[in-house]
């Protein structure tokens, strides 16, 4: 009884969010795309009338040297610039604070962040900061706690994943409780993303791969669950079918420039859908997990999507077989069931092409309840899922991803 009421609760708070939700206006950035675009970003910055920028970087693109031209322009066009390049693969509360006082002390008044959804997240969180210097992270947990209008802030992945320059998201971890959580508000949207499919040329295969199918969870999620609309079914129908279309061409040949685009259009069209419609179970459990362990949370999307969707069973088979049908996996005569678990199938098999492990090989029996615990908060009711799940059933999907010797 006390269950039921739990859940009717959780859905009452789901249905106000999606009403509200629908009433908001999104900023979107402005998109600049294409091979070599990350060298318009001193024009545009002069545009902008930036004069000092704080780039947040990947130490790998920053020794890759294809910044190059892009640091000699932001000197032709006099806009300084402070580099931070020391952002860890899941920023902590001190290493963002750590990058704020690089960009108080040299009184910069814009970033620009250049690398995966790292250096995406801990910019996001140095901008609020720098703004609303009276909140410390804790206190932006959450949603809506970013008071003021934050710097001018300009992204450009160099991984096709996170789609964390469309989103109003940033995720931070907690050092001290090993626990990875959202700050999330409108104002956190960057102004400009570039999206330049040469800067991820480089990337290793298995980020590739990882990476590719983190997006690939953030357009099936936001697909499945109760807040999608038109705008954000038809953003993640067209990330999942590129992704799929694209991620193991990729993954074979990284020089596929063609590809490459393919990839990060179709993670910022997920990302642009889940920062809308939200995303559910599998980024709960990624996060809980991520936070523990320091597993990067686009290996662990990919691991536990498949478990999650058949956890989910026929509650989700409609929405699964919308999906199948679209990216040509089958058609309206097969049932739904059938759709549902060939999209399933497609998804074991491409990890399992991509050398993606069936398992977390950290995870350990011992921490599968603080694992579900950690989960289900962020879930219930933040996650408007296809089915709501309790503790016990989530340690039960838990306990599926323990790799047994």
């Amino acid at each position: 009884m006390i269950w039921t009421l739990k859940k009717i609760y959780y859905r009452t708070v789901q249905a106000v969010v999606r009403i509200g939700t629908k009433l908001v206006h999104f900023k979107e950035p402005k998109l600049i795309t294409g091979a070599g675009s990350v060298n318009k970003l001193p024009d545009i910055m002069k545009k902008q009338h930036i004069d000092k920028a704080l780039i947040i970087v990947s130490k790998t693109i920053m020794k890759s040297g294809l910044l190059d031209n892009v640091l000699a322009k932001l000197k032709e066009n006099n806009i300084c610039y402070e580099i931070y390049d020391s952002v860890k693969p899941n920023p902590t509360i001190e290493n963002i604070e750590e990058c704020l006082k690089v960009y108080q002390n040299t009184n910069c008044n814009a970033i620009a962040a250049i690398g995966g959804g790292s250096p995406i997240d801990c910019a996001k969180v140095v901008a609020a900061r720098a703004t609303n210097c009276n909140l410390q992270i804790k206190d932006l947990r959450g949603f809506l706690k970013v008071k003021k209008p934050i710097p001018p802030l300009f992204a450009v992945p160099t991984t096709a994943g996170s789609g964390s320059e469309a989103t109003v998201a940033a995720v931070v971890t907690d050092s001290t409780t090993h626990e990875k959580y959202a700050i999330a508000d409108f104002k956190l949207v960057p102004d400009f993303a570039i999206l330049d499919p040469e800067l991820t040329v480089g990337v290793p295969r298995q980020l590739t791969a990882s990476t590719g199918m983190d997006a690939l969870t953030h357009a099936i999620e936001a697909y499945i669950g109760k807040n999608g609309t038109n705008y954000t079914n038809d953003k993640a129908l067209k990330a999942a079918k590129m992704i799929i279309d694209n991620l193991e061409i990729v993954y074979k040949d990284g020089t596929n420039i063609e590809g490459r685009n393919s990839m990060l259009l179709a993670s910022n069209y997920a990302g642009e859908a889940f920062t809308r419609a939200y995303v559910g179970y599998v980024h709960a459990i990624a996060h809980s997990i991520g936070g523990l362990y320091g597993v990067a949370h686009g290996l662990a999307n990919a691991i536990i999507l498949p478990k999650v969707l058949e956890y989910y069973g026929e509650v989700a088979y409609k929405k699964l077989s919308e999906i199948a049908i679209y990216i040509n996996l089958g058609n309206k005569n097969e049932s739904q069931k059938d759709l549902a678990l060939k999209l399933i199938a497609k998804i074991k098999d491409m990890n399992k092409n991509m050398n993606i492990p069936l398992g977390i090989k950290e995870l350990r029996n011992e921490d599968v309840h603080l694992i579900a615990q950690r989960a289900t908060k962020e879930g219930n009711p933040g996650y408007p899922v296809p089915k709501i799940i309790s503790i016990d059933e989530c340690e039960e999907l838990v306990r599926n991803l323990i790799i047994k010797l």
